[in-house]
């Protein structure tokens, strides 16, 4: 690595690197929930008159399949924070992949005449007339991750920080690695041919650079155990000496650990993502490569069972000063390490 690009490192907190991710930042999207809320989503959970109980709104709920552990993690949540709420009915499609079949729950959730509608698409793009059709009835809806393709489908968008999760993993490897300036690091991403993997990939390099370092090795998986295991044992075959490794996923990371394992290689430390319960008790243990991941929140849709509530009873967040719900959050990535895995491991999904 040539010397000309060695620039002073920056060491920045662990939970202030997603500030260099644009959008707005909120660690938890309201504080306006109880604090024995099931949902999980952060914040100083401070009370106040939104939680008490008002008129019954309906809120209509689509997700698509729980196929993974972070999926799961979200339909799980949404439902733990609709129970904490007396006047909450919340109505569950089934999860789906089929893109046909979310458009028809949406269309169910418009002719029964929900009061809100918080939506995970499985396709952004392809939901985003159906969501107009909602938002033209006059039906809120709050678009959870995967964003729409206009601004008028949702009245409020809730979506994880994918570039500041790859930010916050490349912060954390300079901080073990920014003073070794051949130290050789590997990323396992999750399928390239997405927004977020992308996202997450330019987050990684353009923290690597603020220490001198960058990606020499790279392999892409598919979010699965088997694909993690796959793409490991091609990266461990290629490279024969590595310093660090950031898998974007800790579901595939299952797969990845499995691979690391059989390979019997131990000299480098690895970075997970997403957060899941697995790889924080990995972490805990003080005994694995894996000493750190990435969150990526599944309390999104949580959230937005907590905003939808509030946008379809007219209320605000009573933490802002703004008399309205914000039309965009952006969640924050921190890292989680043996130092605060405490702090998040009991919210945690499972792969």
């Amino acid at each position: 690595m040539s010397a000309t690009r060695q620039r002073p490192f920056r060491r920045l907190p662990y939970a202030t690197v997603a500030l260099l991710s644009a959008g707005v930042l909120v660690a938890g999207c309201t504080s306006n929930t109880p604090e024995e809320s099931g949902g999980g989503g952060g914040g100083n959970q401070a009370a106040s008159d939104n939680d008490e109980a008002g008129e019954t709104v309906t809120i209509g709920f689509s997700a698509p399949a729980a196929d993974h552990g972070w999926m799961a993690g979200i339909t799980e949540a949404a439902r733990a924070e609709a129970e904490n709420y007396e006047d909450v009915e919340l109505v569950v499609a089934e999860g789906t992949n089929d893109v046909s079949t979310q458009i028809s729950q949406v269309e169910t959730f418009i002719n029964d005449g929900v009061d809100a509608i918080v939506l995970l698409p499985f396709d952004g793009a392809a939901m985003t007339p159906v969501a107009l059709q909602a938002m033209e009835a006059g039906i809120p809806v709050i678009n959870v991750d995967r964003e729409f393709d206009s601004p008028f489908a949702a009245r409020a968008t809730i979506l994880g920080d994918n570039y500041g999760m790859g930010v916050s993993a490349g912060t954390y490897v300079c901080e073990q690695l920014g003073d070794t300036p051949d130290a050789v690091v590997a990323e396992i991403a999750g399928i390239d041919s997405l927004p977020l993997t992308q996202d997450r990939s330019q987050g990684f390099a353009d923290a690597l650079a603020e220490c001198g370092l960058d990606v020499d090795n790279r392999v892409a998986a598919d979010f699965t155990v088997e694909g993690g295991e796959e793409a490991a044992s091609n990266l461990l075959q290629a490279a024969p000496q590595i310093d660090a490794i950031w898998n974007h996923d800790d579901d595939q990371g299952v797969g990845v650990l499995a691979a690391i394992q059989s390979a019997g290689r131990d000299e480098f430390i690895m970075v997970g993502g997403a957060g899941s319960a697995n790889a924080m008790r990995e972490i805990e243990s003080g005994e694995s490569v894996l000493q750190a991941t990435v969150i990526y929140p599944h309390t999104q849709a949580a959230d937005g069972i907590t905003l939808a509530r509030l946008i379809a009873q007219g209320k605000s967040m009573s933490d802002l000063v703004s008399q309205a719900v914000p039309q965009r959050i952006v969640l924050n990535a921190p890292v989680v390490t043996a130092d605060n895995v405490d702090q998040y491991l009991d919210a945690a999904f499972e792969s």
